[in-house]
């Protein structure tokens, strides 16, 4: 068995309360590691240290907690103004993240830097408002200094921090306590354990309270119209192409007319659809329909009603459907045409595959 490479000269070794987390993860999910290149094998060990601290961090402040933690969703969830998050240098940065989750899962949210906070922004802050402040050490000077003033615009704080007995914890109304935590670097100086568990916890608060409110997808869509997140969450009726631009018509005329008069100005879709004497939608012709009949020779049915030979009860959806649903519905069936009605079966739209095509759910593996 070869010898252990040694660190790389820049790379300084972790210290051994990281490496006592899983001292055999390093090598489980690599491939004959010894054969790497000394640096390499000991950069990916360091790596892996530090992923699996701030791991650690993280189910320390699971583990830790209790009543305070339903306290700071309650008073979310009473807010009667908005959440604003307060926070100095790399907890800052956190804090803005934090502010970003709260107002798109349905707690609306801004971040407070508080060095600009003393020189006039403390006005964003009203009575009914809920401060979040965020300080590891909980004596950070530019955090501390505001607890004052946020008192006296009658604003609900909760602190996230190390240690409950803190100059900010004893101001606070809610705390919740992360625990002093081993940062992942070699010194033990970078923030980095300490903020992704503040972050982690963060998270946590926001979706609890999001779901302690019930958002529901549409909600979220609301808030995520940008890209294809956005799209997913977009309903049926904003990106369906409106009845007046479809070719409808009645079941019971022929494949010939129908195709001679419902032609419509614009992009065609490749789908006829066909509807009873009340308007309500009973099948569906398409392009390849009639290709087909041509290949088979059967022109006569060209003449005949078109009602003999459409997809009877094609697949629908509503105009309030999630095009996420809608586009895997169109990749469940194998169908490029998906008919939009309302609630009496009238036809209202339809999404084309066309329009959507960027959406359409990855190729399942066979077996």
């Amino acid at each position: 068995m070869s010898a252990q490479p040694q660190p790389a000269a820049g790379i300084p070794a972790p210290p051994p309360a990281l490496r006592a987390f899983d001292p055999d993860a390093a090598e489980q999910n690599a491939t004959d590691e010894e054969a790497l290149p000394p640096a390499l094998f000991e950069r990916l060990r360091f790596a892996r240290d530090v992923l699996y601290a701030e791991a650690s961090g993280i189910n320390a402040v699971a583990r830790r907690l209790d009543h305070a933690f339903g306290e700071a969703v309650d008073a979310l969830l009473a807010c009667e103004g908005r959440a604003v998050v307060c926070g100095m240098g790399k907890a800052g940065l956190v804090g803005q993240k934090l502010a970003a989750t709260l107002s798109s899962t349905g707690t609306p949210a801004h971040a407070l830097h508080p060095a600009e906070a003393v020189h006039g922004d403390l006005g964003c802050v009203r009575e009914g408002d809920v401060v979040l402040l965020l300080s590891n050490s909980g004596e950070t000077d530019e955090v501390t200094r505001l607890l004052a003033t946020l008192r006296r615009r009658g604003a609900t704080l909760i602190a996230i921090t190390a240690s409950a007995t803190s100059t900010l914890a004893r101001s606070a109304d809610v705390v919740l306590e992360t625990g002093h935590l081993r940062e992942a670097d070699a010194h033990g100086l970078a923030p980095s354990t300490s903020t992704t568990a503040m972050l982690a916890l963060g998270d946590a608060l926001a979706l609890v309270a999001s779901r302690c409110r019930d958002f529901t997808p549409e909600e979220f869509a609301v808030f995520h119209p940008g890209g294809s997140l956005g799209r997913k969450l977009t309903r049926a009726e904003d990106v369906m192409r409106p009845a007046d631009t479809l070719r409808i018509a009645g079941e019971t005329e022929t494949v010939r007319s129908v195709f001679v008069s419902a032609s419509r100005p614009g992009r065609r879709t490749g789908a006829v659809l066909l509807v009873d004497a009340d308007g309500r939608l009973t099948g569906l012709f398409t392009d390849s329909d009639l290709a087909r009949l041509l290949e088979r020779r059967e022109d006569a049915r060209v003449d005949a009603p078109i009602c003999e030979v459409m997809t009877r009860e094609p697949s629908t959806i509503g105009p309030e459907t999630l095009l996420g649903d809608a586009v895997e519905l169109l990749g469940d069936h194998k169908i490029s045409e998906l008919p939009v009605v309302d609630g009496d079966g009238r036809p209202v739209g339809l999404v084309d595959i066309t329009d959507v095509i960027g959406l359409a759910p990855p190729a399942r593996k066979a077996g």
